[in-house]
């Protein structure tokens, strides 16, 4: 038999768009990433902006603020004006504006605001539907976002090449002071993302050094590629099994994630000294990168090992 799908009040499944939606979004904000291409995360609700609170703001992937605002109800002047505020406010370049019901002149504002600034600004309506006697689920849909024609273009070129410059520096210093204490990225050149890394000796296993603005973490990467969560799984869950004994190995906590709802998982150990815009202490981040690395790789190496040998995809990656 074939259910119909059925659309359900917003407001029986987010009674209030504060308490309930915002908390809600704040969890799940992974929906946001497959829907508009972003690597959103540590999404916070209520953010001061000067006098106001903003409704959520997260970062993307290279650790700028992104401002999210949420109204359960038809698009208004009130919500645009604000959207607009906390985005000046916060000196954030990314905007997102969630209602129920979004009006055709405010569609055309947000059009015109991609093409007449510097930032992105994306346009969303959220429904809430369900199958038979299913549960309520969330039904997000991009209305309007930016285009290739947005004059933000030359902007956001100009911001990525500083930010690629400070990070290929960062790198470049990194991998010096590796080569003194490890061999690991001997034969890595410094880039210029967030994250360089190297293979961890097993097809889909790499170790990472990830950096961001004011936070660094270390990594061993799960991904063995398209259509292979389970196979990330199941690697993931055999290293889980002995979770405790490489956090002994390591000589420190470690952060076990599954990442549901995306294909790879990690076993990470995150720092909190800074990122590639605290520069004054890249010397002490650097130290502390390589440290957790050489770490990682004495606790994880040997187990590796072990399952390369019972892996039926176990090429050298």
């Amino acid at each position: 038999m074939i259910e119909r799908l059925e659309r359900v009040p917003l407001r029986e499944v987010w009674k209030h768009e504060a308490l309930d939606f915002s908390r809600w979004l704040e969890e799940n904000i992974d929906v946001l990433n497959e829907i508009l291409d972003l690597n959103l995360a540590s999404a916070d609700r209520e953010q001061a902006a000067g006098t106001f609170s903003v409704d959520l703001v997260a970062e993307d992937e290279s650790g700028n603020p992104v401002v999210i605002e949420n109204q359960l109800d038809k698009s208004d002047h009130n919500h645009l004006g604000k959207l607009i505020t906390y985005l000046t406010a916060i000196g954030s370049k990314v905007a997102i504006w969630i209602v129920s019901d979004p009006r055709p002149e405010h569609v055309k504002a947000i059009a015109w605001l991609n093409e007449s600034s510097g930032a992105v600004f994306y346009l969303l309506k959220v429904e809430a539907v369900r199958i038979g006697e299913s549960a309520p689920a969330p039904l997000l849909t991009l209305i309007t976002g930016p285009s290739e024609e947005s004059r933000q273009v030359g902007e956001t070129k100009k911001e990525l090449a500083e930010r690629y410059v400070i990070r290929h520096r960062f790198w470049t210093e990194l991998l010096a002071r590796a080569k003194e204490k490890t061999s690991l990225f001997a034969a890595i050149s410094p880039g210029k993302e967030n994250w360089i890394g190297t293979g961890a000796g097993m097809y889909g296993l790499g170790f990472n050094f990830v950096i961001r603005k004011h936070d660094v973490h270390v990594e061993l990467y799960i991904d063995r590629g398209k259509g292979a969560e389970e196979e990330n799984e199941r690697i993931f869950d055999q290293l889980g099994y002995s979770e405790k004994e490489i956090e002994k190995d390591y000589g420190d906590s470690l952060s076990f994630e599954r990442l549901k709802g995306r294909r790879a998982c990690r076993i990470a150990k995150r720092l909190s000294l800074g990122g590639y815009r605290d520069e004054d202490r890249w010397p002490e981040i650097q130290e502390a990168m390589i440290d957790a690395m050489v770490r990682l790789e004495k606790a994880l190496k040997p187990r590796i090992r072990r399952l390369k040998q019972t892996s039926p995809k176990s090429g050298e990656s």
